[in-house]
């Protein structure tokens, strides 16, 4: 084990300083915005992968009345129903990893849609709780399988000026795709909503046949004359892109002289600090209470003495328009000023909501305690917006060395969604313990994540993969 680092850390060591040259404002070595026509193509393609996540979250809340009259369902039977995407997203989440290694980033996408359309067909065809489930189960591995395979793909294809916005599309499809679910469903039947879910998938599937696959998973598998190729697609025709070919060939033969990760292998010292960057970020994402807000909006309203429907079309559009202000300010603002300044205000929000239903709690100020409680959600869904939605997703596709990234995505991938389980399935718990105590918990784990994010989250601004990689890697050898 010792000798295995030993090797990495000299090889690291020689490959470090022609990555860490040439950090000038384009990736593309040569390549102009017209030429980048191509990266913009396949990112369109991939995040409509997105975008069929966001379908899928959105899907139950409108449908819920129509699909347990028309069924005959019981409260648990749909209850099963709702909760049973996010168990195969975990699924999704915990295989998708190696699949994507194997078959490739395009593969990978390919196979998520197919689990979404049989999904979205079992549920149309469905005449009882059964195939309900089973369908929302295979939509729910195709949503995990996507949440880590469009990130992946975008940052390896993205030039290192344009990765962050368009790594961060990833986030603004998943809420458009959410908040149009939600408009869709009000005015079309369920079955017919569940069509209209099949649409992003027939894009992703025939967009596939025109955009090139990942340069470096070409490069990882050893089809250097098809890296090539794919690379100069990417920059545009006329493009020079002899130096970042050498830079990502000469990390991947770096890699590909250590020897094979494993999922244990991930808890080696080398990769640690990665591992421990990415699962940290997805932690205090899901555990800051997004999925219990976001899931139970409504219901906070209601409590709180706020019309529902105003308070959630308000939410709604609200985490659409931040969430794209974020994306266009992701390579200007950098990753750790956006999740920082997210984290302070998660803080705010739920302190403001803790505030407001301590008030209502104690029968003081009943006239202020329901504007202060949409004030403290609103803040809270926009911080989340602004960058704790987005940005634990880029620096996780970003930090991983491509030899173990399978792994440690699954890893993190899995670690979210179970992060999600746990605050949604909490969530009424807490809000039956108390209501403001509920929020007082979660200002305080959001008030941990900006110590961690301060401490151990580096900035992987205007910075290739293989520079972010090897300057982990230094940071760990200078430790020891």
């Amino acid at each position: 084990m010792a000798i295995n680092e030993d090797v990495e850390n000299v090889v690291q060591e020689n490959i470090r300083e022609p990555l860490m040259r040439g950090t000038g404002e384009g990736s593309g070595h040569g390549s102009s915005k017209e030429d980048q026509w191509m990266v913009y193509l396949s990112t369109f393609v991939a995040i409509c992968g997105s975008y069929e996540f966001g379908c899928c979250v959105g899907y139950s809340s409108p449908t819920q009345s129509a699909i347990t009259e028309d069924l005959n369902l019981s409260v648990s039977e749909y209850s099963v129903f709702g909760s049973i995407l996010t168990f195969g997203a975990m699924i999704g989440a915990i295989t998708i990893g190696p699949i994507t290694d194997f078959v490739g980033r395009k593969g990978a996408l390919r196979m998520s849609c197919a689990f979404c359309v049989a999904g979205w067909l079992a549920i149309y065809f469905a005449e009882g709780a059964w195939a309900l489930d089973i369908g929302r189960l295979a939509t729910g591995y195709g949503m995990g399988a996507f949440s880590y395979v469009v990130p992946v793909f975008i940052s390896e294809i993205a030039p290192k000026n344009l990765r962050g916005r368009l790594t961060a599309l990833n986030q603004l499809m998943i809420v458009s795709g959410v908040s149009v679910s939600f408009i869709i469903g009000i005015v079309v039947s369920w079955r017919a909503l569940a069509l209209i879910g099949l649409i992003p998938c027939a894009v992703t599937l025939f967009g596939l046949f025109f955009i090139p696959e990942s340069p470096r998973w070409l490069a990882k598998t050893g089809r250097h004359k098809d890296f090539e190729v794919a690379l100069q697609k990417l920059r545009g025709k006329d493009a020079d892109v002899s130096l970042e070919a050498a830079e990502i060939k000469e990390y991947i033969e770096t890699l590909d002289s250590l020897p094979k990760a494993k999922l244990l292998d991930l808890f080696q010292r080398r990769y640690l600090p990665s591992v421990l960057i990415a699962v940290g970020l997805m932690v205090f994402q899901q555990l800051g209470g997004i999925n219990g807000v976001c899931f139970y909006v409504s219901d906070i309203f209601e409590q709180a003495g706020f019309s529902s429907t105003v308070g959630t079309i308000t939410y709604a559009i609200l985490q659409v328009v931040v969430t794209g202000i974020g994306a266009s300010i992701m390579d200007k603002a950098g990753r750790k000023p956006l999740i920082l300044t997210s984290a302070s205000g998660l803080l705010l929000g739920c302190v403001v909501t803790a505030i407001a239903f301590f008030l209502t709690a104690q029968e003081l100020a009943l006239n202020v305690a329901p504007v202060l409680a949409v004030t403290g959600i609103l803040i809270f869904i926009g911080a989340f917006s602004i960058g704790m939605g987005a940005v634990p997703w880029i620096i996780m596709s970003e930090i991983f060395p491509i030899n173990i990234k399978g792994q440690a995505g699954s890893l993190a991938t899995l670690v979210n969604w179970f992060g999600a389980w746990l605050c949604s399935y909490t969530f009424n718990f807490l809000m039956s313990w108390s209501t403001y105590g509920t929020f007082i918990l979660y200002a305080a784990i959001n008030a941990v994540a900006i110590v961690f994010v301060i401490f151990f989250v580096p900035e992987t601004k205007g910075k290739t993969l293989e520079q972010i990689q090897a300057a982990i890697s230094k940071e760990r050898s200078e430790e020891r």
